[in-house]
């Protein structure tokens, strides 16, 4: 049989890394693009015989990873995987304070790694696969805080918000293609990741909201990243994926 393809962005921790593991398991031909290697999970692939690819990239620099996928995709024959799947899971959160003490190099990494990067490298996805033979899918992963606002996370809420929207677009876009691509932005549920670290550890002086935070850590309400990864894949895998084109897991 032939294998699905799946390109997943921050594979190399976190949710991404827990994605990552139960793609390979399940026979997926995984390329990944993180800003970092994570050699256990090329140990892991390995021991699998699982075919794994990882890209360091700088997903700030949105064309230039884009190009690399574009080019990388372009090499493939067009019936050589079963089905195609980006996943943009990659974010980052700046300086957690108001806008008025954010610096513009810390908004713009935020703004071109969380929204940015997947607008650019879903183009590429899209164009490289238009001729494909298989059905293909994008999986932008969002945050309840691209539909709800919070005080010091203005990037990160715009990011998000942009991130649905742009998928509603997208998906406006496909349904008058013959061949066109299932699209949804994803929100995962709360997860224990590193970014929740950070939200916690906030000065509450200037992160007003940091009390709900630990107080969903202390009653045990945080998802494992394992967890979280499930149940997005699972979701990506429903009849109706793509039926509403921003969803919540917990739907």
């Amino acid at each position: 049989m032939k294998p699905s393809l799946t390109l997943l962005t921050g594979a190399s921790r976190g949710m991404g890394l827990a994605m990552a593991r139960q793609l390979l398991a399940a026979g997926h031909t995984v390329v990944g693009l993180s800003r970092q290697v994570n050699h256990a999970l090329a140990d892991e692939a390995a021991a699998r015989g699982a075919t794994l690819l990882q890209w360091p990239t700088d997903l700030a620099d949105a064309p230039a990873a884009a190009a690399q996928l574009g080019r990388w995709l372009g090499q493939q024959a067009p019936d050589t995987f079963a089905s195609a799947t980006l996943i943009n899971n990659a974010g980052v959160i700046a300086r957690i304070g108001p806008l008025s003490d954010a610096e513009p190099a810390d908004l713009a990494r935020a703004l071109r790694v969380g929204l940015e990067a997947p607008m650019a490298l879903t183009a590429a996805f899209l164009g490289a696969t238009a001729h494909w033979s298989g059905p293909r899918k994008v999986l932008n992963i969002s945050s309840g805080l691209g539909r709800r606002a919070m005080a010091s996370q203005a990037a990160y809420c715009a990011a998000k918000a942009g991130l649905d929207h742009f998928t509603r677009c997208l998906a406006l876009d496909e349904a008058l293609k013959p061949h066109g691509a299932k699209v949804c932005s994803l929100a995962p549920g709360v997860i224990e990741t590193d970014m929740q670290v950070q939200l916690r550890g906030a000065d509450p002086a200037v992160f007003p909201d940091r009390a709900a935070f630990t107080g969903m850590k202390e009653k045990g309400q945080l998802a494992t990243p394992d967890d979280a990864a499930a149940r997005v894949l699972a979701f990506l895998n429903r009849a109706d994926f793509g039926v509403n084109p921003v969803a919540d897991v917990r739907d």
